[in-house]
């Protein structure tokens, strides 16, 4: 592999500061500010815009398996991780990321889906920004219900390679999971959703055509090493940070996050 310019680990290092800051702060992975960004990195480096997409959210979601331990852990600590929450929406998580990293993820144009996502996304910011209370009778589905839950999760992050923390929070907290928690045991899940659509990716990926140094498959390894190393330290402070602050402001930066990922999304499909 030749050697990285300095300028490009420079911008690798700005990416994964910011991600692991918000994975500790919000319990994502950081994928959704990784994407856009490492697309534009890997087309510079002469791969075809398709391709580069596809590498940018394999990328992204392979990095959030070391940034999620790093979030886990201080969030655990701090006593935020609801370990039964976990253990229930895990089976469905690794189901549907595998689903989507091994099989749909090589064949999906996105158009359609990138809609629908975007809608969702802004229904849910709007609804955690506006602060509504959810029924207090309402809780946590069952045993399936929380499997199926997972699914959807799993299946969404894997497609767009994020943490599923735009999904798995607003649906903790609309089943009355208070925030902070909704937060920690989002970051907990982060690990299954990034380790099932990784290997997936990697399946869907075999085959391809080395289309940059450093690249195996969907995967940019230069990315993934300095993103992960940078978001690994960073995850902890976010986390402290997390708890440090009142609820409403953290709804309300969550609130924000899942508009701007909207509006990127809508601004993806009509560009």
């Amino acid at each position: 592999m030749t050697a990285l310019p300095w300028s490009l680990i420079a911008e690798l290092l700005a990416l994964g500061i910011g991600a692991g800051f918000l994975a500790g702060l919000l319990g994502i992975g950081g994928g959704m500010l990784m994407v856009p960004f490492l697309t534009l990195i890997v087309s510079a480096r002469g791969v075809e815009p398709a391709l580069a997409v596809k590498m940018a959210v394999a990328t992204s979601m392979a990095t959030i398996m070391f940034t999620s331990l790093s979030s886990l852990r201080a969030h655990h600590r701090l006593g935020a991780v609801r370990w039964p929450l976990v253990r229930g929406l895990a089976p469905g998580i690794v189901a549907g990321g595998l689903l989507a990293g091994g099989g749909i993820f090589a064949l999906i144009k996105g158009q359609g889906l990138a809609l629908l996502f975007a809608g969702f996304v802004g229904f849910s910011a709007v609804q955690m920004f506006r602060n509504r209370k959810p029924a207090p009778q309402r809780q946590m589905p069952g045993r399936w219900g929380q499997v199926g839950a997972g699914g959807l999760i799993g299946l969404m992050s894997g497609l767009v390679g994020a943490g599923g923390a735009f999904v798995s929070v607003p649906f903790m907290v609309w089943c009355n999971v208070p925030m902070r928690n909704a937060v920690g045991t989002s970051a907990a899940l982060g690990f299954p959703i990034a380790l099932a659509a990784t290997a997936g990716y990697v399946i869907a990926g075999w085959q391809l055509p080395g289309s940059v140094p450093g690249a195996v498959g969907y995967l940019y390894l230069p990315a993934l090493v300095i993103i992960s190393a940078a978001s690994v330290l960073l995850a902890p402070l976010g986390a402290r940070t997390a708890h440090r602050i009142d609820v409403t402001s953290l709804r309300r930066v969550f609130a924000l996050m899942l508009m701007a990922l909207a509006a990127t999304m809508l601004y993806r499909v009509f560009s």
